[in-house]
């Protein structure tokens, strides 16, 4: 197992692309932190690793706050023992034209994307660099490498999160920490589903043909899934990523390449 006993701790892990990774993490041999907003979604992911025969267990907060960010990174460590990963993948989306962009639209997509990612290294490393090791995952997206209308507010957290990484990547190089973040393409979790009606008026077309449309402009020919994701992350979190930090690793399919 690559990951036997590195403690990880995942956040948006109650369903998912965050489902996804925790399983993943756990089926490596890592003691998984299953963090979510919604206590019993994250309660329902661990209680499905500890059937598998995995050792995972769940907690609840916001991202964006500060303090209970740390009251539960300080209960991981004391539950399941010293962070070696931390995955900020928690995230919000809304597809709406940017005249029509609310302040609190605006202010709840950076607060989740950007700032949680930001509180989330934070905590990590505080606890990671007196040890001298750690693998930190921060999820941006396609649409932080190339913008999109109707996705002001999401592409601007997006771009944000690969900035966050590669400054953190630098300065932590020399420290025996590693920040990478991943790229993926549209996948179709709940979270996307939710916003097929709003990407059809955008499109100008049928709901039923948006998914059809999406795959058609992938030279691979199909959207990005969870278990892809989820086996990325594995792979920088472990110790086959050594030598890479500072990345911002596309899972596109071939539809995004910069």
């Amino acid at each position: 197992m690559k990951l036997q006993g590195k403690v990880a701790v995942v956040t948006g892990g109650g369903g998912g692309i965050g489902a996804a990774i925790c399983r993943a993490l756990a089926d490596e041999g890592a003691p998984v932190a299953v963090c979510d907003a919604r206590g019993d979604a994250a309660e329902t992911v661990a209680a499905g690793i500890r059937a598998r025969g995995g050792h995972a267990a769940a907690w609840s907060f916001d991202v964006a706050d500060r303090a209970a960010v740390e009251k539960a990174a300080d209960a991981v460590e004391g539950s399941l023992g010293a962070l070696d990963i931390w995955v900020n993948n928690a995230g919000v989306s809304r597809i709406v034209p940017f005249l029509e962009c609310s302040d609190e639209t605006w202010d709840l997509t950076l607060s989740v994307n950007l700032k949680g990612a930001f509180v989330g290294c934070q905590a990590a490393i505080a606890r990671m660099l007196p040890r001298g090791r750690g693998a930190l995952i921060n999820m941006s997206s396609q649409s932080g490498k190339t913008g999109n209308s109707h996705y002001a507010a999401y592409c601007a957290s997006k771009f944000g999160v690969i900035g966050l990484t590669q400054s953190l990547a630098v300065e932590f190089a020399g420290k025996g920490l590693r920040i990478n973040a991943i790229c993926p393409g549209v996948v179709f979790t709940a979270l996307w589903e939710g916003m097929v009606d709003d990407y059809a008026r955008k499109r100008n077309m049928r709901p039923e043909d948006v998914r059809p449309y999406m795959e058609s402009r992938i030279p691979m020919g199909r959207l990005c899934t969870p278990e892809d994701i989820a086996r990325a992350v594995v792979f920088l979190a472990s110790d086959d990523s050594a030598y890479i930090t500072g990345q911002a690793l596309n899972l596109a399919g071939g539809a995004e390449m910069h």
